[in-house]
């Protein structure tokens, strides 16, 4: 599985779009999560959807979208429907982590927590947790403590702002990536290690 990370926009909506857009259709994420405190990522999702299939993209006009355009259209027409129905059915993968809440998702055996603000954590949070996403930072990192790795995406437009993370027969695989695609820094997390993370920075010696 491939889970993609957007760090806080900070009202920097098209840096926004950019690092989703690379994270969908070119690292081919299954998910992407955005950690940042407000609606910055619905607001993005919500203006691509209006730009694929109109006024209402929501799920009840589905009926009504489908009648305006295939019940008198050519061949071409229904093909194209379909076509931009799937492409707003595949901006489902964007997903925001609630504002003041936590998500949790499992990759291979890794438990990676995702929060915005990791001081709302307790030591019962942490402790469940292999891997720790928060959005709350002045910029990116990737930082071992022990047998956990603590992982910000930085805020979005600077350098890094995205994230990937890929489960693997070594470990979990964790890229900082810059909006545009470009990997900044990676490590790989694997279960049961502890000590100094081994963080390859990319363009080092």
């Amino acid at each position: 599985m491939r889970l993609g990370i957007v760090g806080p926009a900070h009202g920097d909506l098209p840096s926004l779009a950019r690092g989703a857009q690379h994270l969908m259709d070119h690292a081919q994420a299954d998910k992407v999560l955005y950690v940042g405190n407000d609606d910055a990522l619905d607001r993005v999702v919500a203006n691509w959807a209006r730009g694929i299939v109109g006024a209402n993209p929501s799920d009840a006009a589905l009926f009504d979208r489908a009648v305006e355009r295939c019940a008198r259209g050519a061949a071409e027409d229904i093909d194209d429907f379909v076509a931009k129905e799937r492409a707003l059915r595949r901006l489902r993968v964007l997903m925001s982590v609630p504002p003041g809440q936590r998500t949790i998702e499992i990759l291979d055996r890794h438990v990676v927590l995702f929060v915005y603000d990791k001081g709302t954590l307790d030591t019962e949070d942490i402790g469940a947790a292999h891997v720790l996403v928060f959005g709350k930072s002045p910029e990116p990192l990737i930082r071992r403590i022990g047998s956990r790795t603590f992982v910000a995406p930085g805020p979005i437009g600077q350098d890094g702002g995205v994230v990937l993370l890929e489960d693997g027969p070594a470990g979990l695989q964790i890229e900082l990536r810059s909006v545009t695609g470009t990997v900044l820094a990676s490590d790989t997390h694997v279960i049961g290690s502890g000590g100094t993370a081994k963080m390859k920075v990319q363009g080092s010696g």
